[in-house]
């Protein structure tokens, strides 16, 4: 199955989704046939803090259309903090769409997480995962959304974490677990790779990133149909 990915929001989500999508059908030794559009990030970032989500549904319609015309079956967005107008994008999307959200409810309930901490966008945090779980309990940082958000948004945008900014989503991470009772920390943003990979945190992380590409996989691989896989 043609996969088709809205990319650039940001740069090095994009990339861990092509490296890791690439690294599971080489896996499973079948070619990937994979389309990548790039969307503008800081047009992403200003219709999201205003919540303007029909004029970046329209965004991602015109994305999703040139998908189609390079053959993709099916598509996703790779953010996370992008999934703010998942359900206004659905109607206007000519193929499929594979929300990178859907699957973390069933994913943390086979695990047995009953409680969740969230790092991401502020919008994610906030919302808690735009409140789709419902199987699993999710907590966030309250108070420091903001600064947390901001961090986030910054090193995205960027694509390099430093060290201070790793520190502090480390120590966020076991705040959560040790005073909000978390069994796991979700990496609820695909760009916190690049604080956490190569970590050892002393904590449970799950990368929402890798649920949701290993749905991808599954897709590409021909293992799943798109009804199965809970495509809108």
């Amino acid at each position: 199955m043609h996969i088709g990915l809205i990319g650039g929001i940001g740069v090095a989500a994009t990339v861990v989704y092509y490296q890791r999508l690439s690294a599971a059908m080489a896996a499973r030794g079948k070619p990937l046939e994979l389309t990548i559009v790039n969307a503008d990030v800081q047009e992403l970032i200003r219709n999201n803090l205003a919540d303007e989500r029909d004029a970046q549904a329209r965004v991602y319609a015109g994305l999703l259309n040139r998908l189609q015309a390079a053959g993709a079956d099916c598509a996703a967005i790779t953010s996370l903090g992008g999934h703010f107008c998942y359900d206004e994008t659905v109607p206007l999307s000519p193929i499929p769409l594979v929300s990178a959200v859907k699957p973390l409810d069933a994913y943390f309930a086979s695990r047995g997480f009953g409680t969740v901490g969230l790092l991401g966008t502020r919008v994610v945090m906030q919302t808690k995962l735009y409140g789709q779980l419902v199987q699993t309990r999710a907590v966030a940082l309250e108070d420091e959304i903001d600064t947390l958000g901001q961090t986030y948004q910054d090193m995205a945008v960027a694509g390099i974490c430093s060290e201070q900014d790793r520190a502090l989503f480390l120590d966020a991470g076991h705040r959560m677990v040790n005073d909000l009772n978390a069994d796991a920390i979700v990496l609820a943003g695909t760009d916190l790779n690049l604080a956490f990979d190569g970590q050892d945190p002393g904590y449970t992380v799950v990368d929402a990133l890798d649920v949701h590409v290993g749905l991808l996989a599954r897709l590409a691989g021909k293992e799943l149909t798109l009804e199965e896989a809970g495509a809108d």
